[in-house]
This record gives C-alpha cells, sequence and structure tokens, in this order.
C-alpha cells in the first residue's frame, strides 16, 4: 500500500498544478473512502486541503466518526448542516408538484437531493479557494454506478475509482485510519439505518471478486451485471444532439 498511496498522492499534486488550482477539498462523511481521501488529499497539500462535514439528518455516530477522521490526519475542517436547507427546498418542490407527486420515489428523490446539495455545497466552498473537489467512489461503486449521479458521483478528481473495497480498506489501515471506521459498515447516509449492501442486494466482497475474476453466486452476478448496465449513463458524459454536421 506504500507504492499505491505515494503514487496517488503524486497523482493528486500534479493535477492541482495542471488545473492552476491552489488545493483540494472532500467532503467527510465518517465513512471508509472519505476518511481514505481525506488522508491522502493532506498529505499531498498539508496546508491547502480542506474536509468538510455537512450533517443532512445524519445518524449521530457517523458525525463522531467524521470528526475521528479529522483528528487522525489532521486536515482543516468546517460543518455546514444542510437539515433546514433540505428542508425548505424539498418541501417547496413538492408543494409544487401537489397531486402529481409520486410518493412511491419519495425516499430517493429525498436521498438523491441531499447528495446533490452536498456537492452543491462542496463545488461552491471550492471555487472559494479555487480548490479541486476529490471524489471517494471506489472500484465497486463506480462498477454498479452505486453514487448519485451529479450529486456524490461529481468531482473532479476521482483517486481512489481504480481501487476494490478491499483495497480501500487495506489502504486505510496503511494511512492510520481509526479502526472503527475501517470495519463500520459502509453507508451513504441517504436515509436512517441506511447501508449499502442491503440497498444493492448483493455485497462488497461479492463486487471485488467478480471485478478481479473471482468466482462468484449466479444471483450475485446477475445482480452486479443489471446494476452496470442499468447505470452506464452515469459514468459517460451527457449524450448530445448535433446538428452542424449534418
Amino acid at each position: 500500500m506504500k507504492e499505491t498511496a505515494e503514487a496517488i498522492i503524486k497523482w493528486l499534486k500534479e493535477q492541482v498544478k495542471d488545473a492552476n488550482a491552489n488545493g483540494l477539498i472532500v467532503g467527510i462523511s465518517g465513512g471508509l473512502d472519505s476518511a481514505v481521501v481525506a488522508h491522502l488529499i493532506k498529505q499531498a497539500f498539508p496546508d491547502q486541503s480542506l474536509g468538510v462535514m455537512m450533517p443532512l439528518k445524519s445518524n449521530p455516530v457517523d458525525m463522531e466518526d467524521a470528526k475521528r477522521v479529522i483528528n487522525s490526519c489532521g486536515i482543516h475542517s468546517l460543518t455546514v448542516d444542510l437539515t433546514e436547507t433540505h428542508e425548505l427546498m424539498y418541501q417547496e418542490i413538492k408543494n409544487q408538484l401537489g397531486n402529481e407527486f409520486h410518493t412511491e420515489n419519495d425516499r430517493m428523490e429525498d436521498a438523491n437531493l441531499r447528495a446533490r446539495l452536498r456537492m452543491s455545497t462542496l463545488y461552491t466552498i471550492a471555487t472559494n479557494y479555487r480548490y479541486l473537489v476529490v471524489g471517494t467512489d471506489n472500484a465497486a461503486e463506480w462498477y454498479t454506478g452505486y453514487f448519485t449521479k451529479y450529486g456524490d458521483g461529481a468531482a473532479d478528481l476521482q483517486p481512489i475509482v481504480d481501487l476494490t473495497k478491499h483495497e480501500v480498506r487495506e489502504l486505510a489501515r496503511y494511512l492510520g485510519v481509526p479502526a472503527e471506521i475501517v470495519e463500520k459498515k459502509p453507508s451513504a447516509d441517504l436515509w436512517a439505518g441506511q447501508t449499502d449492501e442491503e440497498e444493492m442486494g448483493t455485497s462488497y466482497d461479492a463486487i471485488d471478486a467478480f471485478l478481479t475474476g473471482n468466482t462468484i453466486s449466479e444471483k450475485d452476478k446477475k445482480v452486479i451485471e443489471s446494476m452496470h448496465r442499468k447505470t452506464e449513463h452515469k459514468r459517460t458524459i451527457p449524450k448530445q444532439y448535433r446538428f452542424k454536421n449534418k
């Protein structure tokens, strides 16, 4: 993991230089992936890196874990509570939709708005400091599309997108991420009690095995391949209609 960490840190420095930016920013959720990225950007830019906590009806345990991450890597940090902003915005949207609001989509619409508000917050702060926004998607999430389009999937840089969840966990141990965060169940903090694996219908171990060419159950394989097909639009630029050259 030493070579991996050093290679990513070098790459982060190169990207900031190429973009003529000043540093890097990441949202810290209290989860494994953002903890790893926070440690990496702090090492890349000790004085020009920022971690942002964005509680939004969040589990208090996650916010405490986010603080542990900040303390463990020593990154500069700030907190922007988005709870009231989300409530006002989502309620206004529902009010305007009126009878056309589809309640069966309520939970997902609510969750996606949370992710997009967080990323909007990061980009607003990034603009202030002329920082690049660093994403936290790993290989399993990227392949299955387990991220919100223009939410947590929106970033200037994705430094751990080539690492399986297992590799991210090993990198976390090398970087000194607190043990309780390394071992906790992954959650995108989309709603109370939400866990990634329960929502996906498969495990990160199964996805990692699939991505590394190992044998997994037919059930897991179908779930993973189905998620990949359905989320292809998340991994590509928007389709463009071109008429001038026709």
